[in-house]
């Protein structure tokens, strides 16, 4: 885990190709409070309509979300889908110069109706899809080719994404698999649900669920999970088989590892698994880019996928959403401690996901009520709140010899039990100026014994679009006043 999360900590860009079937999902959003009046079914009002990237364009956002530069590679049809379906690509800075137009196809469309009944959740109602399973031309998959020898030299990783919608015929995965080998550059492959994986034969890695290796394995439905990676593995030469088990994993065999290894995930309350398949894939390529071993590899595209099911539909997971997740499964006996480093990166997802960031300062020396009450008023002035604490070091440069009473660890412990508080980061400077400059909150907090001319970071918050908010104190409660009394006593 400690290389996970010092990759992590240090992630690198890279540059990916990815082959496969690109499609647009609508997601077409209404009421569905009544029936047809010539028919028994519901009647969807519809009152918003989304386009998204979907397929192969999915796992390219997927990418580019964990900080890649993707080359797209696929076919469209010559219509107002493919416009709509190219412009969002671009708009999200992938380069779709190899998606190739073709006028005998449509653009495959998944269109989604999703009602609302009685104001509650979103819920599917009924997908339509426009589509052409035939496999394309030999002329089409020449130009597919030629973009590809083009932007081999620079990639990292090539993607294969197959849905079984024409695109990846067995002549072209086949040449792709062949010339990444050549130029020896690895391959994975998320593969479609098919009964014979020759195509992908000799592919660094694949990722079937469970169901669908046991499509494409010799072996029966009784097979052990180790046996059926293993039987895929031998048969068509793949370096490594990541075999998807949903809630309980995923289990690796790889040339790579002197034995299987299951990878367990975290249990999630799962709302849709629609893009989890994409994103298993691209956490999986990302990591291995990043020089991981595909343990730790697995660890990661795990943690993305999971944060994916939680989502309705599909969105890119950030790799700064990503790595707090992993942080967070990590904590163990630091419970909420963090360093300005993992802070940082806590900060960057919350803002991802349209979050605010309040930070205060303080010593906590001796809990009192009095800190309780500007802790809770603190952490609902926004979403996520991280408490700088002194270390024991700067405590005494400002307190004195005799204090603190509490250890670092302990107070650090006490404030990480308060359910207002999201983290805690120790620091042994006079200030907290290094910080908030790293941390960047969106509201900065101090006591009303202060102004904001005397807060530290105050001027770097407003300057940065933040604001500084200044919370009454409760009179008579201090951690002074708190010990004095105990002296008497």
């Amino acid at each position: 885990m400690e290389a996970l999360l010092s990759t992590l900590a240090d992630w690198k860009s890279f540059n990916a190709i990815v082959v496969g079937d690109f499609m647009l999902d609508q997601q077409l959003y209404g009421n569905a409070n009544r029936l047809s009046p010539d028919a028994p079914v519901p009647v969807l009002h519809v009152t918003k309509q989304e386009n998204q990237p979907g397929g192969a364009a999915n796992l390219c956002l997927d990418l580019i979300a964990m900080h890649g530069h993707v080359q797209a590679l696929g076919v469209t049809g010559s219509d107002t889908e493919a416009d709509v379906l190219i412009n969002a690509l671009n708009d999200r800075r992938v380069n779709t110069q190899g998606i190739v137009k073709d006028a005998s196809r449509p653009t495959t469309v998944k269109r989604n109706l999703i009602g609302l009944a009685q104001g509650r959740h979103a819920q599917k109602m009924f997908r339509v899809d426009f589509e052409s399973a035939a496999e394309i031309e030999q002329s089409i998959s020449d130009q597919i080719l030629k973009q590809f020898d083009a932007q081999l030299p620079d990639a990292d990783f090539v993607c294969i994404e197959d849905y079984n919608k024409g695109v990846c015929t067995p002549a072209l995965c086949k040449e792709i698999i062949r010339r990444a080998q050549i130029a020896g550059k690895p391959v994975y492959v998320d593969p479609a649900p098919i009964k014979d994986y020759s195509k992908y034969q000799g592919a660094t890695a694949i990722t079937p669920n469970r169901t669908e290796g046991e499509l494409a394995s010799t072996l029966g439905t009784d097979s052990t999970n180790q046996q059926l990676a293993r039987d895929l593995k031998d048969q068509y030469q793949f370096t490594t088989v990541v075999l998807t088990l949903d809630k309980h994993g995923a289990l690796v065999d790889s040339d790579d590892l002197p034995e299987q290894e299951l990878i367990p995930t975290q249990a999630r309350a799962v709302y849709d698994v629609t893009g989890a398949g994409d994103m298993m894939l691209a956490g999986l390529a990302a990591a291995r880019a990043n020089g991981l071993d595909w343990v730790d590899s697995v660890r990661l595209a795990n943690a993305a996928a999971g944060l994916e099911v939680e989502i309705f539909g599909v969105a890119p997971i950030p790799i700064e959403r990503i790595h707090h997740e992993i942080l967070s499964l990590s904590a163990d006996s630091r419970g909420k401690v963090r360093t300005l480093d993992e802070a940082i990166v806590m900060t960057k997802a919350a803002k991802n996901d349209g979050k605010s960031v309040v930070f205060t300062n303080g010593c906590f020396d001796v809990i009192h009520a009095g800190h309780i009450s500007l802790l809770q008023r603190a952490a609902a002035l926004g979403d996520v709140l991280i408490v700088a604490m002194n270390d024991d070091h700067s405590v005494r440069g400002l307190k004195g010899p005799t204090r603190p009473v509490n250890d670092q660890e302990n107070r650090a412990r006490v404030l990480g039990a308060l359910e207002c508080v999201d983290a805690v980061v120790l620091f042994n400077e006079e200030t907290p100026i290094k910080l908030i400059e790293g941390i960047k909150p969106d509201v900065l907090v101090k006591g009303g014994d202060y102004s904001i001319e005397t807060v530290v970071g105050a001027d770097f918050v407003i300057q940065h679009g933040g604001r500084v908010e200044l919370l009454d104190l409760i009179d008579g409660l201090s951690t002074t006043s708190t010990i004095e009394r105990m002296k008497d006593s």
